[in-house]
């Protein structure tokens, strides 16, 4: 059979309810624009883990962070999970990554073949929180509310270093793939690591939202004695007593992130004017790993189930499966089997271990019941949380809290927690049943605290004496780019032009 090519576009902490049906009509983003227009659109799609480095191993296994043991931005992504970089390899695709995928451990491929960029994060365990010291807060790793005080405009940035850097290997891989004698399907992943804080935009971009109706929060910051027991935990990692956040700050972070956006919208549109340049046609997905709070309720950042954080973009184009609006929730782990069944990729031999469910059938007009499943277990937190998204109903549970019972139609900003109301026992008690038999609470716990200590040992061994980074260092062979004296220049020139002889 012929496969078809695959480019996944992936960005890093947009928040999903921006995209009710494709991106909202007030953001500048005319390239997702179009690409939502050719796309099925999922409404309510879902983070497995509202943390970059979980969030990300999920989306690339099919698996809960309970199962990769991924649980925060400092756990070993174990090279013997398969993900679907793993299964398109294996069936003869050519596999590539530019840009973030946040592994952590000796392992920096995971199935890809090749990695055209390092990481924008550090790959060993300096950054795993520690359950046996809770309310500690690591200043130098931290989040902190300076992304917010310091928001603004710049014309270059660590992060626009890193996001020109991913478009521009990708741009040019996109052209070799048009060029090369290589005849095997290939899977692009290009991942950004805008609209992620800091909230620092380009002038260009930044202008784009003079006068913006939407710089404001809907739901203003809640007093601190009055959050939930996980979102003072946020604020508390988040060192919010050494900040005065005001509105001015408020307003030009929010403006910061949506000019990113436009920003990304240039290189997500630029990839795609390439392949059409290059007359290669591929499936396209458009995601995100989780979302972005954006001083909804006075949060920032992730870290927490509302949604705000936890919902994701997610548009794929694809020949099977029709354009239009899917509302059932859905989650990122569901990406490994769909793009394994878009491409005629078996997953028989791990299917029993994968908890992901493909969404081509959704494509095709079939529905779907069951719960979406959240796990975070990961810095601000102090023990195991977990939350089922099942139909119109929000359910969150942590040993350490009171339950969380959220109806999403009549309350979508979370405001009305119902969990101690009369009338949604019923509710309540089967959302907890179900949430009691996916999770022994307890035993993730204590599968955490290991990792954590574990790593805490590796960690500070591995810092005395010589040290060996596991951060991806990408190859550049010199000697076989432009023209050596081993190469035959006509045959270079022709095999380097697309299109050849026009």
């Amino acid at each position: 059979m012929t496969r078809p090519n695959i480019l996944i576009l992936m960005v890093d902490q947009l928040n999903g309810t921006l995209f009710p049906d494709g991106p909202a009509d007030w953001l500048h983003t005319p390239n997702l624009r179009a690409l939502a227009e050719r796309s099925t659109r999922f409404r309510n799609a879902y983070t497995a883990s509202p943390l970059c480095a979980p969030g990300r191993a999920a989306f690339m296994s099919g698996q809960l962070p309970s199962a990769t043991g991924v649980y925060d931005n400092a756990a070993e992504f174990a090279s013997s999970i398969p993900t679907y970089a793993h299964h398109l390899r294996r069936a003869g695709y050519h596999t590539c990554l530019s840009g973030k995928m946040h592994f952590v451990g000796p392992d920096q491929l995971h199935g890809f073949e090749e990695r055209l960029t390092t990481d924008i994060y550090p790959a060993d365990f300096g950054w795993t929180p520690d359950y046996r010291k809770p309310g500690e807060r690591i200043d130098w790793w931290y989040h902190n509310m300076g992304s917010v005080t310091g928001s603004g405009v710049a014309e270059i940035s660590n992060q626009m270093d890193y996001d020109d850097e991913v478009a521009y290997q990708a741009n040019r891989k996109i052209y070799d793939l048009a060029r090369t004698a290589d005849d095997r399907p290939w899977c692009l992943t290009v991942s950004f690591t805008h609209p992620h804080d800091p909230y620092v935009a380009r002038r260009k971009y930044w202008d784009l939202y003079e006068g913006c109706e939407h710089l404001h929060p809907q739901v203003p910051a809640i007093p601190y004695e009055d959050q939930d027991p996980h979102s003072q935990r946020i604020f508390d990692a988040n060192d919010w007593r050494s900040f005065d956040i005001t509105r001015e700050d408020i307003e030009r972070s929010r403006r910061a992130y949506f000019a990113n956006l436009s920003y990304l919208d240039d290189k997500i549109g630029e990839l795609l004017q390439t392949m059409e340049d290059t007359r290669q046609e591929a499936i396209v997905v458009f995601v995100s790993d989780h979302g972005d709070m954006l001083g909804e309720r006075g949060l920032w950042f992730k870290m927490s189930f509302y949604e705000g954080s936890s919902r994701v973009p997610l548009m794929i184009a694809a020949p099977q499966m029709e354009p239009g609006l899917q509302t059932t929730a859905v989650s990122t782990i569901d990406l490994c089997p769909t793009l394994c069944e878009l491409a005629g990729v078996s997953m028989a031999e791990v299917a029993e271990w994968t908890t992901g469910t493909s969404l081509v059938p959704m494509g095709q007009g079939q529905e779907r019941t069951e719960p979406v499943a959240m796990e975070y277990a990961a810095e601000a937190s102090y023990a195991p949380m977990v939350s089922l998204r099942y139909g119109k109903w929000k359910f969150n549970r942590c040993a350490l809290d009171p339950d969380q019972l959220f109806d999403l139609e009549a309350d979508p900003h979370e405001l009305t927690n119902l969990a101690e109301h009369p009338d949604h026992q019923g509710t309540r008690q089967t959302l907890r049943a179900k949430s009691e038999a996916r999770w022994d609470l307890d035993a993730f716990d204590a599968d955490v605290r290991k990792s954590q200590a574990r790593r805490w040992v590796v960690y500070e061994a591995l810092r005395q004496g010589g040290y060996y980074p596991w951060d991806h260092q990408p190859l550049r062979l010199a000697s076989e780019q432009y023209m050596r004296n081993h190469m035959d220049l006509n045959v270079l020139e022709e095999s380097r032009r697309f299109p050849r002889g026009e």
